[in-house]
């Protein structure tokens, strides 16, 4: 399960449905657009929480590093660290060997939106330049490079506050985005920080105090 909502419900409903259990929780980042259930589902169903290993969280999990592979099945998940959004982001690389030895997709959490890439601020004032450009390299260094076929899941699609110009669609690829995602078009970091930078909508109110709760795990 990655990235999961606080209410767990739907998530045990939908495994006992199909004879299977919850393994694995993985968190993309530090969230702020949300409560996590990450403890909840833990507390639950016994899975361990994976964060990436710089993730400043206090409670019990499992530090994951940079081109670490965990095997599940004939499913194969590689991690990539792509931090930007927050410095411990992750997007994850999933091989399923049943139908073929090469990735099939890749979940991007908060770094890459249809559309759109995560916001640099959510830190706050002062560290939006840094992010900023972490969050180049992540994209331009580890995202990009990907095959244009492999296919994007984002944490979010249009109307989220997570990002700028995200489309509605909750899906894409790498190519895709590559050709039209207007963030992926610079030929240099400082206009692509720029471009970041601009124009970006105040983050709500509950975001700092979402980002506390998901420290902590409360």
């Amino acid at each position: 399960m990655v990235d999961p909502q606080l209410e767990i419900e739907p998530y045990l409903e939908a495994a006992g449905q199909k004879a299977m259990r919850v393994s694995h929780i993985i968190e993309t980042h530090v969230q702020a657009d949300h409560v996590s259930g990450a403890r909840r589902l833990a507390a639950v169903t016994g899975a361990p929480i994976l964060v990436h290993e710089e993730a400043p969280v206090t409670f019990p999990h499992v530090g994951v590093a940079d081109g670490e592979e965990h095997e599940m099945g004939n499913v194969r998940m590689t991690f990539l660290h792509t931090p930007g959004h927050t410095p411990d982001g992750l997007s994850i690389v999933v091989t399923d060997r049943s139908r073929a030895p090469e990735p099939w997709f890749v979940l991007t959490g908060d770094t890459l939106f249809s559309g759109g890439v995560g916001r640099p601020d959510l830190l706050g004032t002062g560290a939006e330049h840094g992010l900023a450009e972490q969050l180049y390299e992540s994209l331009y260094g580890k995202l990009l490079p990907l095959p244009d076929h492999l296919e994007v899941y984002p944490a979010h699609f249009g109307g989220a506050a997570c990002g700028k110009g995200l489309s509605g669609k909750p899906h894409t690829t790498i190519g895709f985005e590559r050709r039209f995602n207007p963030a992926l078009q610079f030929a240099t970091k400082t206009d692509f920080v720029r471009f970041v930078l601009a124009d970006l909508p105040p983050q709500p109110e509950a975001f700092a105090d979402n980002r506390r709760r998901n420290l902590a795990g409360v």
